[in-house]
């Protein structure tokens, strides 16, 4: 059996020794391995497929790891893992101590910089840039960017400050028209006309072919031609929004080709500005399943490498719970509007979106935007309804403050995937937002224990006309506890659920089923609990725990949040301000550290939040 030349591949130099036919047949072998390992692992797949080629002429182009690549999120790393002396742990990708799914300056010499969230890289690499000036050095660095990444504000005062200041820079852009969904807005338009410049489009292929039939000299004018068609180019794609700016714009060029790549990051080599590279990529390339459904694709569970098809049927989660409910509250009421910033499906919103298209609003990759339009819409009458991922809501920190809650205006917001998410790691574990919100005045903070107080929170909250947070977690509803007893919603009120004599347990959201869980095992021992699920962290129901811990002298919290600033403090800030000198109390949650990659069962027991080191560890 011939040796793969993948086999040959341990760091960027052995790709640099390869032919371009070698290439090419590196860049299959690459894909064939990765739709096995994420078949098995799940993953982000097309998005990597899509920079096989791109990933491979980087590798060739630059000298790694003198010139540096910082890489947008970081989901499309897995192919310069592969190359860089990793492949044999892509097996271990995002498991508990195995390798991680984004950048980390840990794990190699070749990830430059820790990324995670969209729209850093430029920043980053200017300032990496910067550094490099001013050590005297001569290394290049290089952003490497996507076009929904490219609509956060973040990356556009990035190329603004690049461009002004002349740093030598090049930026790679690397199109595929898709961030998650399928992009919006002005830019994303922009880069379309680009792309789809007919004339421009046509002549070049027709051209080619043409030359490509003429023997020994077809490929030699070919050669030449394109160096002359970039000059050409500028006269039919007018107003360059880069050059404006003040970067050189060399492109577009197919991202699948890795000779014209090779080829045109050899030209941005030798500017001496910075430059942009306009690279055009498919999401999921080479494997069909993820070029017909690329969203689907891009952060997949296991599946079957033949069919595409998930191994394990999708479980409704508290996002579809939510979304439905959405829906069916908008049938009420014509004043209630979705927006998200490109996460529709992520966050529950594709059936609204359908039944409701003129009152959703996908505004892309901004997540600041989206809450101060949020807030204007609520200053004229409208509801708005906003659910963005935890990790991300902390973008829009300022906006909460300062545009929603400083006017008292009704904005409903929702917050996904907090808590523990799992095998994404530090950057996308949702363990700060009940403390970053508890620090606003003017704010209603609740967290549901199931489904079932998820949909009436949700209504509540829009019921409340006033700031609002909903935090929910990841994933499905407990499946080892379920609630008959469903309490009305009241502003601030706690809902007791059991009567207990020996200990007092406060917890909140899906941490109410963990708490069953605790008491079941208390019970074992002759111990007796009182279970309250808390509800509202903001306004805090303080009267039912003050009443129950003098009752049973012992209080334990449970929260999947840092407990500092959270549930947790609540309650310790509570018995010191009661003067409680004779009350036992035990905080459990995450702790102060950011929380690795792993399955959520895993990382539950590694930090003592399952029931069993819970009860081991009250000690009264």
């Amino acid at each position: 059996m011939m040796q793969k030349i993948l086999d040959r591949i341990d760091n960027p130099k052995d790709t640099k020794r390869l032919t371009e036919k070698e290439k090419i047949q590196l860049a299959e072998e690459i894909r064939e391995e990765m739709v096995e390992t994420v078949s098995k692992t799940g993953g982000h797949l097309a998005s990597n497929l899509g920079v096989v080629e791109l990933t491979i002429a980087l590798h060739s182009v630059f000298d790694l790891p003198e010139d540096k690549i910082v890489w947008d999120v970081g989901h499309q790393t897995y192919v310069h893992k592969m190359l860089t002396g990793r492949r044999e742990k892509m097996k271990t990708l995002r498991s508990l101590n195995g390798i991680a799914g984004f950048p980390k300056t840990k794990e190699s010499i070749y990830d430059d910089f820790n990324t995670g969230h969209s729209s850093t890289s430029i920043s980053a690499a200017l300032g990496m840039a910067r550094a490099r000036d001013l050590k005297n050095k001569d290394n290049h660095v290089i952003a490497v960017i996507g076009d929904g990444a490219l609509t956060g504000g973040m990356a556009l005062e990035a190329l603004d400050d690049a461009g002004s200041s002349k740093t030598r820079l090049i930026v790679i852009l690397n199109d595929n028209e898709m961030s998650i969904s399928k992009n919006v807005g002005g830019i994303s338009r922009f880069l379309t006309r680009i792309r789809t410049k007919k004339f421009y489009k046509k002549s070049n292929n027709c051209i080619r072919k043409l030359l490509e039939k003429i023997p020994k000299f077809g490929p030699f004018v070919i050669h030449i031609a394109r160096r002359i068609k970039y000059s050409i180019k500028q006269l039919m794609i007018p107003n360059m929004f880069f050059e404006d700016l003040g970067f050189k714009y060399l492109g577009p060029v197919d991202g699948h080709d890795i000779e014209r790549v090779e080829w045109i990051l050899n030209l941005a080599k030798k500017e001496k500005e910075p430059v942009v590279v306009h690279i055009i990529t498919k999401k999921g390339k080479g494997y069909k399943p993820a070029e017909e459904n690329p969203d689907s694709f891009h952060a997949i569970g296991s599946f079957n490498k033949e069919t595409g098809k998930l191994i394990k049927t999708k479980e409704k989660d508290y996002s579809q719970v939510f979304g439905d409910k959405l829906v069916e509250l908008a049938k009420k009421d014509e004043k209630i509007v979705a927006v998200t910033a490109a996460m529709a499906d992520g966050t529950g919103l594709k059936e609204f979106r359908k039944k409701y298209p003129k009152r959703f609003f996908d505004v892309g990759i901004a997540e600041q935007h989206a809450v101060c339009m949020a807030a204007g819409m609520a200053k004229e009458g409208l509801i708005p309804v906003v659910p963005i991922y935890s990790s991300f809501y902390q973008r829009a920190f300022d906006q909460v403050i300062h545009d929603v809650c400083m006017q008292n205006l009704p904005v409903v917001m929702c917050v996904d995937r907090a808590g523990l998410v799992g095998q994404d790691g530090e950057t996308h574990q949702g363990m700060f937002d009940l403390s970053f919100f508890n620090l606003i005045p003017n704010i209603t903070i609740m967290a549901p224990k199931d489904f079932k107080e998820l949909e009436e929170m949700l209504e509540f909250a829009i019921s409340l006309k006033a700031p609002v947070v909903i935090r929910y977690p990841r994933g499905t509803e407990s499946k080892k506890i379920k609630f008959d007893k469903q309490e009305k919603i009241e502003l601030g009120k706690s809902e007791i659920l059991t009567q207990g004599e020996d200990i007092t347990i406060v917890a909140i959201g899906k941490m109410v089923a963990k708490a069953f869980e605790v008491k079941e095992k208390l019970e074992k021992e002759g111990k007796t609990a009182e279970v309250i699920n808390a509800r509202f962290l903001k306004p805090f129901d303080e009267q039912a725990i003050i009443n129950s811990m003098k009752k049973t002298k012992n209080i334990i919290t449970l929260e999947d949040n840092t407990i500092i600033g959270g549930l947790a403090s609540k309650v310790e800030e509570l018995i010191s301000k009661n003067k409680e000198d004779n009350i036992r109390f035990k905080a459990f949650g995450l702790p102060d550290t950011f929380i690795e990659h792993g399955k959520v069962e895993e990382l539950e027991e590694m930090y003592k939040l399952d029931a069993k080191s819970i009860v081991k560890e009250i000690n009264f």
